[in-house]
């Protein structure tokens, strides 16, 4: 198994306590993850550790053309490792491929400086495709996050 890895950093403007609420709601994710459609059995938990969990099912939904869609569910799990500033976002996805997601955030006077690390892991013949994808869908989500908490203020 082929494994990427992306960092990016991005400053947003709003308070850390804002976007970290905002992230640990699944709902969020439809539009803020642009191929996130639908998410669904949302479940709160903890871990083996005692930290808090929030498990969910996200639709996907691909499009190749102008008529071939489809949608792919796929299983969430954030965990809050630093309550208000550190959570991790662990995704299985079809096709054996797994991703995590861990998102810093750092208090800043003209805002929050958000910093998100992704580990994504995949079979050979799907590498390019799922390393290009998820880079693509990390920078998307910084934008639409920028939005959203500029809208926020």
């Amino acid at each position: 198994m082929a494994i990427d890895i992306f960092e990016h950093t991005f400053v947003v403007e709003a308070p850390a306590e804002v976007v970290y609420r905002h992230l640990v709601d699944p709902n969020s994710y439809v539009g803020l993850s642009p191929l996130v459609v639908e998410v669904r059995d949302i479940r709160l938990g903890q871990d083996d550790s005692g930290r808090s969990i929030i498990e969910y099912v996200a639709v996907e939904r691909f499009r190749a053309g102008r008529f071939v869609r489809w949608n792919s569910e796929i299983h969430v799990v954030i965990t809050q490792t630093d309550p208000g500033r550190t959570l991790i976002s662990d995704v299985a996805s079809p096709g054996r491929v797994r991703s995590q997601a861990t998102v810093d955030l750092t208090e800043e006077d003209d805002g929050t400086r958000v910093t998100e690390k992704i580990e994504v892991e995949s079979p050979a013949p799907l590498r390019r495709f799922v390393a290009e994808r998820a880079r693509s869908l990390q920078l998307n989500r910084a934008t639409e996050l920028t939005r959203r908490m500029a809208r926020i203020r």
